[in-house]
């Protein structure tokens, strides 16, 4: 199933600071871009589906208001000792998924992919597959919930009997499947963590991580190598501030939401002027 050409907006994985593209998505919409497909993973899953859904006047307050919300702040904000019940009782999460469900209902409602006003399609990791699967029609929280299921944080998302793991496991930043559906020109919002440059583990904890950083940075990388020379890509910045420097102790930091809004604006505010130099003038705020 191609777009027939048009404009893809991609947006990749990263937890809290999925913040970033609130404000990207304010400056794309402030300078005229619409898009024919919207393609997310996880937290970016999360925004695209917001993208998708509402009309295009009202996307980036939602968001905007969805990130600086109670309801955004409780995700992960269970104290240790409700953690360690939560583990003990699902066996392989330290959260509920029931605060993440109420935040992406507040927002898409009963909305299904395949009604949704733009095409949407999110990645999720399929467990009884071991493969990438993409959710293009049925409950778009239910997908949202599965794209964005991180592990040992999340339990398993169950859909249609199913059970999927967070799609950045397998594509983070989906760049490639915009290319796949036809896409002619690609906005990439990710949260600028790709950018940030690693180093070699030095403690247990920091294995996983590293292993998990390198494979899905090799993963756009390549992705990124390979779009056709017919293809217009642009790749939002996050701005000063939007990531903070990649380390294990900021990557375990998975909670802390207060940077929100500074997140925001750093992107809004990079966006912008990222696009004013290859769109021309525009914009509103």
């Amino acid at each position: 199933m191609g777009t027939n050409g048009g404009t893809a907006i991609v947006l990749g994985g990263g937890g809290v600071l999925g913040a970033v593209q609130a404000g990207m998505l304010r400056a794309l919409l402030e300078f005229g871009v619409q898009p024919d497909l919207v393609v997310g993973t996880s937290v970016g899953a999360l925004n695209g589906a917001v993208l998708a859904a509402l009309p295009r006047d009202e996307v980036a307050d939602r968001l905007e208001a969805l990130w600086l919300s109670p309801e955004a702040q409780s995700l992960f904000a269970a104290g240790t000792v409700r953690r360690l019940r939560t583990l003990a009782h699902s066996g392989v999460a330290a959260h509920s998924p029931e605060p993440l469900r109420r935040a992406a209902s507040t927002v898409l409602g009963g909305w299904r992919i395949e009604d949704l006003p733009v095409r949407f399609t999110c990645c999720a990791a399929s467990i009884e597959d071991a493969a990438e699967h993409w959710f293009e029609h049925g409950p778009a929280v239910d997908a949202v919930l599965a794209s964005a299921a991180v592990p040992g944080l999340l339990p398993p998302a169950v859909v249609e009997g199913r059970h999927y793991l967070d799609g950045g496991l397998v594509n983070s930043i989906p760049l490639g499947r915009a290319v796949e559906l036809g896409a002619e020109r690609v906005f990439v919002l990710h949260v600028g963590r790709v950018d940030q440059p690693l180093r070699p583990p030095r403690r247990p904890w920091e294995v996983g991580l590293v292993a998990f950083e390198i494979a899905r940075r090799h993963r756009y990388a390549r992705d990124l190598a390979a779009v056709p020379g017919g293809v217009e890509v642009h790749v939002l910045p996050a701005g000063e501030g939007g990531a903070p420097r990649w380390d294990s102790r900021a990557a375990l930091r998975y909670r802390a939401t207060t940077a929100s809004a500074d997140r925001i604006d750093a992107a809004y505010r990079a966006s912008k002027d990222y696009l004013r130099s290859c769109l021309g003038t525009g914009g509103r705020r």
